[in-house]
């Protein structure tokens, strides 16, 4: 086990580029492809954090199974292997039986788990408010090592395939206005690329390249290879979330109330949807023709990809800051209104839900027909068909 510090860098409130030529640019073969029906090991499903999903979820969803942690659930969960892995804001970490809902192990941290757990090969990776990024053995927990950020860390961390053949990278932004690039076998730095304002989001990679927005109200792209600063694409307010990629676009919302999709070859915004005077702090599920996203208007918007128009609108009590989750033609989020929503991802008409009670700010996580999500009551939900 070691402790790998960095040197604290000033930290800074959300409130408070260059462009380089990129010679044969692209980004079709991005990560972006559907999560596996019976997997859903990182935040959003995949690398991309397109929040899609192969399968589909029984006709008629019943409560499962509940889980008690010790806080406050904004962690979104994970699923790999038949296990849940999620954060709670009792600053712990719980990995659960995703058939039985039994606790398997739990790992304390030093401060509140917002985030999901990133489920690699034999470890999870788990970021802390606490500043850190723990490796634990997805056997039993333990702490094979840790690695220290200047700040706290409210994103997920994202995992690409080392360059130079060893082991796979880990990705995670962080309050003390780095980008972090982590070797998951020792926990050593590989570099970092700093930006000057906190990174609230999980970054994304695809074609050597990894994007993320940040609160200097940039899309940042850089190169996974040493984290040299490739372009930057002004948004013009500050990225709350993490930005969602196709091709070589990104789909993101921001705090003054818009959604934008950015072409990143080109550098230039292609179009902006906005509605009503909230901002949006959740992450955008987009498939071929449509993306979804949640907003704090208390509604969860559907556009068109192409051109950014409103398709549909769907209401809810409460502000949306839950990343929806689209499988098997319907969208899956939550809402502060205390309900877990699904809706017809064509006609936005509402399916069903689920009266939770309080705030449901985590993202779900969807396998194997099974909704995972978590609650400010401090309960993990586990839906599906009994």
């Amino acid at each position: 086990m070691s402790t790998l510090r960095k040197l604290s860098l000033p930290r800074h409130g959300c409130l408070a580029g260059t462009t380089a030529s990129l010679l044969g640019f692209c980004l079709a073969l991005a990560l972006a492809g559907p999560a596996a029906a019976g997997s859903w090991p990182m935040f959003h499903g995949n690398p991309a954090l397109t929040g899609v999903t192969e399968g589909k979820l029984p006709a008629r969803l019943e409560l499962l199974w509940t889980f008690k942690t010790g806080g406050p659930v904004r962690s979104s969960p994970t699923v790999a292997d038949g296990r849940v892995y999620v954060g709670s804001g009792g600053q712990r970490v719980h990995a659960v039986d995703l058939k039985t809902g039994r606790e398997i192990w739990s790992f304390a941290t030093q401060g509140e788990v917002d985030s999901a757990p990133l489920a690699l090969g034999s470890r999870v990776y788990v970021p802390s408010l606490d500043g850190f990024l723990y490796a634990l053995n997805a056997a039993d927990g333990k702490l094979d090592w840790k690695y220290e950020t200047g700040g706290k860390i409210p994103g997920s961390a994202n995992w690409v395939a080392s360059p130079t053949g060893g082991a796979p990278w880990i990705l995670v932004g962080s309050h003390d206005t780095s980008l972090h690039c982590i070797d998951s076998a020792t926990g050593r730095s590989n570099w970092l690329h700093e930006t000057g304002q906190p990174i609230n989001g999980t970054p994304v990679v695809a074609g050597g390249y990894t994007m993320f927005g940040g609160c200097d109200g940039l899309v940042h792209m850089v190169s996974l290879t040493n984290g040299a600063a490739v372009k930057s694409v002004e948004a013009g307010a500050y990225i709350p979330g993490s930005v969602a990629l196709v091709g070589q676009r990104v789909y993101f919302g921001h705090h003054e109330s818009e959604v934008q999709c950015i072409d990143l070859e080109r550098g230039t915004n292609l179009w902006t949807y906005r509605d009503r005077a909230f901002g949006y702090y959740s992450t955008p599920a987009v498939t071929t023709n449509r993306v979804y996203i949640g907003g704090r208007d208390k509604r969860l918007h559907c556009l068109d990809r192409d051109t950014g128009r409103a398709v549909w609108v769907f209401p809810t009590r409460g502000r949306v800051d839950s990343s929806p989750v689209v499988v098997g033609g319907q969208v899956v989020f939550g809402s502060d209104d205390g309900r877990l929503y699904v809706v017809d991802a064509a006609s936005g008409a509402e399916v069903w839900n689920y009266e939770i009670g309080q705030p449901v700010g985590s993202s779900p996580a969807v396998a194997d027909g099974r909704i995972l999500v978590g609650s400010d009551d401090g309960s993990l939900y586990c839906f599906g068909a009994k």
